[in-house]
């Protein structure tokens, strides 16, 4: 039968390293203190943010996809290229978890996510500026821009539930990992409920924003003759979804700029911010005051 050893116990003959005699049993943090730390709560809200970013871009994926840049290479941004692309987030999260994982036991786990929430800001901030590129020149190089750094971003969010418990375990010791990793995972409960929503809320803002505006460019006799309501009274309709961009870009002068690829630069622009404060979160976490270990 297997048994848990004795405390103290070592095997004939064998002298442990410096620093390890007690075989793992010093330097713990318990699961009834690890929440009084301030280590918990800037390593918490850093995943927090970190997951956030990363659940409410798979969530808008595909559609941002079709919606972004299927107007400007309508050859090359299919429905089986929006597909695919959603399959390389799904790769990227996939070796984000092994790959990052490799990288943080090389050059450690505060290098790495050093890496996840400082790099991050540049990869959302990217978005914005690769539509723009591809809206003013139709080539498939900011298309290619795009989806790279999406997937890394998706693979630093990978990377991220991948590697937390290590380093839950560098900062509280290993004793009491698994329960302290489940109150880090309430984290992540909240980001699954915020990411979607929160995105797909500044999106429909966006969205009504940008309608509002080709309002005040329609003609109102050709509004009202096709609404049967006048430009007044045009909220209602957006509200109802009768009303869409596609439709007052029917109406607007010649030459007016379609807005539809450029309803997502604020949600990228919040998420770029989201990552700043998972950095700033980040800065915080120091070594835990030995006041708290386990005595």
């Amino acid at each position: 039968a297997i048994r848990t050893p004795a405390p103290g116990y070592l095997p004939a003959g064998y002298t442990p390293p410096a620093g390890t005699a007690t075989g793992g049993a010093s330097n713990n943090v318990s699961v009834d203190v690890v929440m009084k730390t301030p280590q918990f709560w800037a390593l918490a809200s850093m995943f927090f943010f970190v997951a956030t970013g990363g659940i409410g871009l798979f969530s808008v994926a595909k559609p941002m996809m079709t919606e972004v840049f299927s107007g400007s290479l309508p050859t090359v941004v299919t429905a089986s290229f929006a597909t695919s692309y959603v399959l390389m987030l799904s790769a990227g999260n996939l070796f984000g978890r092994l790959g990052w994982a490799a990288f943080s036991d090389k050059f450690g786990r505060r290098t790495t996510f050093n890496l996840f929430t400082i790099g991050s800001v540049p990869l959302y901030l990217a978005v914005p500026f690769c539509v723009g590129m591809v809206v003013a020149d139709p080539t498939t190089v900011p298309l290619f821009v795009f989806c790279f750094s999406t997937v890394l971003a998706i693979s630093f969010m990978g990377g991220t539930y991948a590697i937390l418990p290590a380093y839950e375990a560098d900062l509280f010791g290993a004793k009491y990992v698994g329960a302290i990793h489940g109150r880090f995972l309430l984290a992540s409960t909240a980001a699954a409920l915020a990411g979607p929503s929160l995105l797909l809320t500044l999106r429909s803002r966006s969205t009504n924003s940008a309608m509002q505006d080709l309002l005040t460019k329609v003609d109102p006799a050709k509004f009202q003759q096709i609404f049967r309501v006048p430009v007044a009274e045009a909220q209602t309709l957006i509200e109802t979804k009768t009303i869409t961009i596609a439709k007052l870009m029917q109406l607007v002068p010649p030459g007016t700029r379609n807005p539809t690829p450029f309803v997502y630069d604020t949600t990228m622009y919040t998420m770029a911010g989201f990552m700043a404060m998972a950095a700033i979160c980040h800065a915080f976490v120091k070594p835990v005051d030995p006041k708290y270990f386990e005595k």
